[in-house]
């Protein structure tokens, strides 16, 4: 029982160490500017555009292709 009394404060003294630790680590995160924020949202939207589009012209001729080798028509 004793032992088990000793290792509690252990434990929280690591958890708050722990949290510590994740509060030091935020301070020194450089986090974007509205702009830049702005102009990365406009970038990942428009990747995910060109993507979707082509991987529907991808779709469209490999359906094409299938329509074209097995007869048939959808």
């Amino acid at each position: 029982m004793a032992e088990r009394a000793s290792t509690r404060p252990k434990r929280w003294e690591r958890i708050k160490e722990y949290f510590r630790g994740i509060r030091s680590e935020i301070k020194k995160v450089v986090w974007p500017t509205k702009k830049e924020t702005y102009r990365y949202t406009a970038v990942v939207l428009v990747t995910c555009v060109l993507f979707a589009f082509f991987f529907w012209i991808l779709d469209t001729a490999f359906l094409k292709l299938l329509e074209a080798v097995l007869n048939i028509s959808m």
